[in-house]
């Protein structure tokens, strides 16, 4: 696909990076904070035009100031990059909105491009590892969609709305992805639903919406598993390009190389 198209939107999703308050820390041995500005700076040499990125949760491991200020700070090197963030379990969605309120970076839960808007929902359960989508939420999603009829929609949650097939991650879907999935199929124009959490690639379509579970910037969940296991799979993030008429196009690009330096457990983190 031309991503130079006039006619395309094109928007990198990167997720789960999990950024730590100081430079060079580690979880489960990964530098997260190097890996996040790895994939950032692959995906933005590589000739490819964006109009948006999206950061779509559990940005911080450590939900405070300084984490969200190291984000801040990569994203600096791309200052003409918009770029909305949501909260995955993880954030503190109260610093998040006092770090990023940039005029290019912020958690704003809505924008419109050419054809499109962009919908961001929060999922989180303040303390709890799965997700729920408040009455709220619901609402706003439908007034959005009430209010533009004739745009293409694109909804971005953290937590996943349909089974991953990994049984211990399946826990913690959004628990009432039901009331989520019924809005999908009353609104013609969503096109696409987009999550991260899961760590992992995951396709798959609901009607003639297309959903994409995202792989994190760090370490990757092993794919079908009934316990929390990790691999050694490279980081990865979302490329999305979105033509006018409503098609969307989607790939998962990796880092090269396996990520080596990944201390396995079983155990969390």
């Amino acid at each position: 696909m031309n991503t130079s198209d006039e006619n395309v939107l094109s928007i990198l999703q990167l997720s789960d990076m999990h950024i730590l308050s100081q430079p060079g820390a580690t979880l489960l041995g990964v530098d997260t904070l190097h890996y996040f500005h790895a994939c950032l700076k692959q995906a933005l040499s590589s000739g490819q035009r964006f109009d948006l990125l999206l950061l779509t949760g559990d940005l911080a491991q450590e939900p405070c100031i300084a984490s969200y200020q190291q984000i801040l700070k990569c994203l600096e090197h791309y200052p003409a990059l918009p770029c909305l963030c949501l909260p995955g379990n993880h954030d503190d969605y109260d610093l998040m909105q006092q770090v990023f309120k940039t005029d290019k970076v912020s958690c704003d839960k809505q924008l419109l491009l050419n054809n499109w808007q962009v919908i961001n929902l929060n999922s989180q359960i303040p303390g709890k590892p799965g997700g729920r989508l408040a009455e709220q939420e619901l609402l706003f999603l439908e007034q959005c969609l009430e209010d533009y009829p004739a745009l293409n929609a694109i909804i971005a949650v953290h937590h996943h709305c349909i089974k991953s097939k990994s049984k211990w991650m399946d826990t913690m879907m959004v628990e009432n992805s039901e009331e989520l999935l019924a809005i999908v199929r009353r609104f013609p124009q969503i096109k696409a639903l987009i999550n991260g959490h899961i760590h992992q690639e995951l396709e798959a379509e609901i009607g003639a919406t297309q959903v994409f579970g995202t792989p994190s910037t760090c370490f990757q969940f092993s794919p079908g598993s009934t316990q929390f296991s990790v691999d050694d799979t490279p980081p990865g993030y979302r490329l999305i390009h979105l033509g006018n008429n409503g098609n969307v196009n989607s790939e998962v690009i990796r880092l090269p190389g396996r990520l080596t330096e990944l201390k396995l457990t079983d155990h969390g983190y």
